[in-house]
């Protein structure tokens, strides 16, 4: 019986023990009184029984067939059913059921049917477990590294690009405006960091190619950690580069991209600024000494693992880009589609025939092979590029050689007319 009917068998039980009138048993059951005293004619006559709904146990008016039933569930047995991930669920399977074997059942009496015949179970693909990461516990642990593109500027600038570091223990966040991505607005950024709070233990970036890049199929053959040229960098300086595999994996960063998103772009308006320049120089004075006032919390533990930071001559010496190219015949090293004629340091090429190209931020080239610095100049087609190694003149040509034959040997006799042949043959050897 149903909760329905089970209250009121309760109620009538009472009219009939003689506590409750046969009104006030209405008022409780939400019926009218006309429709209580049917109801209680039917429980005077046979009992809490025939209070149950006359349907229970009978086939619906509206249910389907038997057969189809068993038809439909013999057709998903044969052509539908399978593996778990291979077997049709009952939305598809009733689709096909229709349009291939012309079996019209609703999907959802088809999924009843299919759970009582244990063709299909209610199991749903459930998402990975994921626990929220805590907080590292000494400030510069951890600093996250993320570029933002946005409309910063609204109209009056194109999109621009806000990289920015946060210190995972602490939110302490800085950042810097560029038009991309790329490995010298990291630089700048980084090396802010640097200037301001020393030198972290590890970078939380993201896969870009600016950052980390997958080895080739020569590296990994060789076994090689692929390095990027920001890579290396971070190498000289002992930073650890931890490169997370979805944006949720930084969460921090990326949710500090929204703030920045709405209160930034909403300063910038008040101020009108709407250059590059400008917007690094707001962000420097006013917007991260107020977005760290109010948004830096106290780090678990009381110890800073920043490390002290190198003097700007070696921030220099390690801020710089590295490639390595190979010496043409003319002594000439193209790089980035220029010639740069080496100079000549001795009567010999260099033994290995490649050089390392150093370029720094401001465009400045040097070149080093074997660790020495290589003197060069652009060689601009004004001047014929030099040879790698001296010509040597030709050797003189040596006399006629004589063959050491007497007079009288036999090849000399004239004997008939081979004899003559072999006479001209000597004569024109001898000229």
């Amino acid at each position: 019986m149903s909760r329905r009917e089970l209250t009121r068998v309760e109620v009538l039980s009472r009219v009939k023990a003689g506590t409750l009138s046969l009104g006030t048993a209405a008022g409780m059951l939400g019926l009218s009184y006309r429709q209580t005293k049917r109801l209680w004619r039917r429980y005077r006559q046979a009992g809490a029984k025939a209070l149950q709904h006359r349907s229970v146990g009978q086939p619906s008016n509206r249910g389907v067939d038997v057969r189809v039933r068993q038809r439909a569930l013999t057709l998903i047995r044969e052509k539908y059913s399978g593996p778990i991930g291979e077997r049709f669920g009952p939305t598809l399977a009733a689709e096909h059921l229709a349009a291939e074997d012309g079996v019209h059942v609703h999907h959802e009496t088809l999924r009843r049917w299919m759970l009582a015949a244990g063709l299909w179970s209610r199991a749903r693909k459930r998402l990975p477990y994921r626990q929220r990461r805590e907080r590292r516990a000494h400030a510069g642990e951890l600093v996250q590294m993320d570029g933002s593109f946005h409309a910063w500027f609204e109209t009056r600038s194109p999109t621009a690009c806000l990289i920015t570091l946060v210190d995972d223990a602490t939110s302490q966040s800085l950042g810097r405006f560029s038009e991309q991505e790329t490995i010298w607005a990291a630089v700048d950024v980084l090396r802010s960091w640097l200037e301001t709070y020393g030198i972290p233990q590890a970078l939380y970036t993201d896969w870009k190619n600016v950052y980390v890049r997958v080895a080739t199929e020569a590296e990994r053959a060789a076994g090689i950690v692929p390095r990027t040229q920001f890579g290396r960098m971070c190498d000289a300086l002992g930073i650890a580069i931890i490169a997370a595999h979805s944006p949720q994996a930084k969460g921090r960063i990326e949710r500090n991209h929204g703030t920045h998103q709405d209160r930034l772009v909403k300063k910038l308006r008040r101020v009108g600024t709407a250059t590059l320049d400008a917007g690094n120089t707001f962000l420097t004075q006013t917007y991260w000494p107020e977005h760290n006032r109010r948004f830096t919390r106290a780090a678990a533990s009381a110890d800073n693992v920043h490390r002290r930071c190198p003097t700007a001559r070696q921030l220099d010496h390690i801020f710089h880009l590295e490639e390595v190219r190979t010496i043409g015949d003319d002594w000439i090293v193209r790089y980035h589609n220029r010639f740069l004629q080496l100079e000549r340091h001795s009567g010999h090429a260099p033994a290995r025939s490649t050089v390392t190209v150093y370029e720094w931020r401001d465009g400045r080239l040097a070149i080093d092979y074997r660790g020495r610095a290589m003197k060069w100049h652009e060689w601009t087609g004004a001047e014929p590029p030099r040879a790698l190694v001296p010509v040597t003149p030709p050797a003189p040509a040596l006399p006629k050689r004589r063959l050491p034959f007497s007079t009288d040997h036999p090849w000399r006799r004239n004997e008939g007319d081979d004899g003559n042949r072999t006479v001209k043959l000597w004569q024109a050897l001898d000229r």
